[in-house]
């Protein structure tokens, strides 16, 4: 039988070239005003309030808000929400007390591995600077296909059309403009996100009655409320450690942490940024409880549409649409200045090239590259939420060595180097395949038969703990 869809797809095809042109136009014409590498890099330090405010927040809420935490709802229970939630905004937090160290220290700068090129030499630097790259990267790849996902399940429209549409429409303006381009665009984002979410927040309250609430999760699946219910602390362990460690080496961040006008605006705006993460990303997460307790056979990462979807409306569809269209664009264009900063500043120190090579003009066609593979991963349809978490796994294994050492003055760079390794090698090992059944030791190198029941049901949590806690080890070893 042939599957309905809530939107045809020449429809869904026109809202989505309009929005990546608007937004393309709107961009590029801002940036002309701005020239300078400055500008590019940092915005020219100059960055006001508001603007600060609602970029820091777009940036962190990317289309994965749409899938990921109702997906993680679905199994973990209320501690996956409350993990999401706090681990998406726990590091601006962490941005409040180390930015404010870094930009005295290094008041020129444009990333943190600017800064940890202080401490350590260029092996470890190299190490460092390619993963996040890498994990920036997955990042890219998750984002697009989420949208294409989207946009799959509303119109029946093909995944490579919508990442081709809007990786095309976001590099025309971001490759351009820069960070200036990119915050400007955020702002624009972030109202029209906040409009959306708000909107379809008052819906689901709305029409879909007692169904929207605890006392029927409660009813339902009272083990995923439970403080009793094991998977409900492990998950939200994992998803609090996991999502907060990735978000802590966000270059995106750390751009917007030295592009403030002076430290008192840089505090505020990760303040608001903060108390406007939590709930929205709590909401999304409360959507995949009521998901799976309406209907227990639910698709995990469509637990927020199964909801709003319940009555087929075109209106509910093009909300959507444009809801998701700009959350990912206001991520995918921090990305893609992320990674064309790291490339920049931290790649010409790093690998020795010869000071004429433009280094600018060398990042805009690494960006390229990067989108093309973007755009075949997008194009398969992998889980998202999968996604996010291989980029998390490597964030975990780096994030208490790297930020240990800005207080530590002892930590040689070799044993920071081995604990780190030693650290991913040991998180790879337990991190589970794509169905959560097995992983590379368990049940590939030893046979599942050999791990109690705990271990082989809490993969993902042990992989995230021992690339975390393993490091820690080594130091103490050493």
């Amino acid at each position: 039988m042939e599957k309905t869809y809530f939107l045809n797809q020449s429809t869904a095809l026109i809202i989505v070239i309009t929005i990546c042109f608007i937004f393309a136009i709107f961009g590029i014409n801002y940036s002309k005003k701005f020239k300078g590498i400055n500008n590019y890099l940092t915005a020219n330090r100059n960055i006001g309030f508001f603007s600060l405010s609602t970029s820091l927040t777009a940036s962190a809420l990317g289309a994965w808000i749409l899938f990921g935490p109702a997906s993680a709802a679905t199994w973990g229970g209320i501690g996956a929400v409350i993990g999401y939630a706090l681990g998406t905004a726990f590091p601006m937090i962490f941005f409040i007390m180390l930015g404010k160290k870094i930009r005295k220290e290094f008041p020129k700068g444009s990333s943190l591995i600017e800064f940890l090129r202080k401490k350590f030499s260029k092996n470890l630097f190299k190490l460092i600077l390619l993963m996040t790259v890498f994990y920036l990267f997955i990042f890219l790849c998750a984002e697009i296909t989420a949208v294409s996902i989207l946009i799959n399940y509303i119109s029946g429209t093909q995944l490579w059309l919508t990442a081709f549409i809007v990786l095309l429409g976001t590099l025309t303006y971001t490759l351009y403009g820069g960070l200036r381009a990119s915050i400007f665009t955020d702002n624009i984002q972030m109202i029209v996100t906040t409009i959306l979410l708000l909107t379809s927040g008052i819906y689901l309250w709305s029409y879909t009655g007692s169904e929207f609430s605890f006392s029927f999760i409660n009813k339902k699946n009272p083990h995923l409320l439970s403080f009793e219910h094991l998977p409900n602390y492990t998950a939200g362990i994992t998803f609090f450690v996991a999502v907060a460690a990735t978000n802590l080496f966000h270059q995106g961040n750390w751009q917007r942490v030295y592009a403030a006008k002076n430290n008192n605006i840089l505090v505020k705006s990760l303040l608001i940024s903060f108390f406007v993460i939590i709930p929205i990303v709590f909401f999304m997460g409360f959507c995949g409880l009521v998901a799976i307790s309406v209907d227990p056979n639910v698709v995990p990462d469509l637990g927020f549409f199964s909801l709003l979807f319940k009555d087929q409306t075109e209106f509910l569809s093009l909300i959507i649409i444009i809801l998701g269209l700009s959350l990912t664009i206001s991520t995918v264009d921090t990305l893609v200045n992320a990674v064309s900063s790291l490339v920049v500043v931290d790649g010409k120190a790093t690998f020795n090239i010869k000071s004429k090579v433009d280094f600018l003009k060398l990042s805009k066609y690494f960006i390229i590259i990067l989108s093309i593979i973007a755009f075949f991963i997008a194009s398969k349809g992998y889980s998202v939420l999968y996604l996010f978490l291989l980029a998390d796994l490597f964030c975990c294994a780096f994030v208490l060595t790297v930020f240990y050492s800005f207080y530590n003055k002892k930590m040689s760079e070799k044993t920071a180097f081995t604990s780190i390794l030693i650290g991913l090698i040991g998180g790879f090992l337990l991190f589970p395949a794509p169905d959560f059944s097995k992983s590379l030791l368990v049940g590939v190198i030893l046979p599942i038969e050999f791990f109690p029941i705990f271990v082989t049901q809490s993969l993902l949590f042990l992989s995230f703990v021992v690339a975390t806690i393993l490091p820690v080890l080594i130091w103490k070893l050493r």
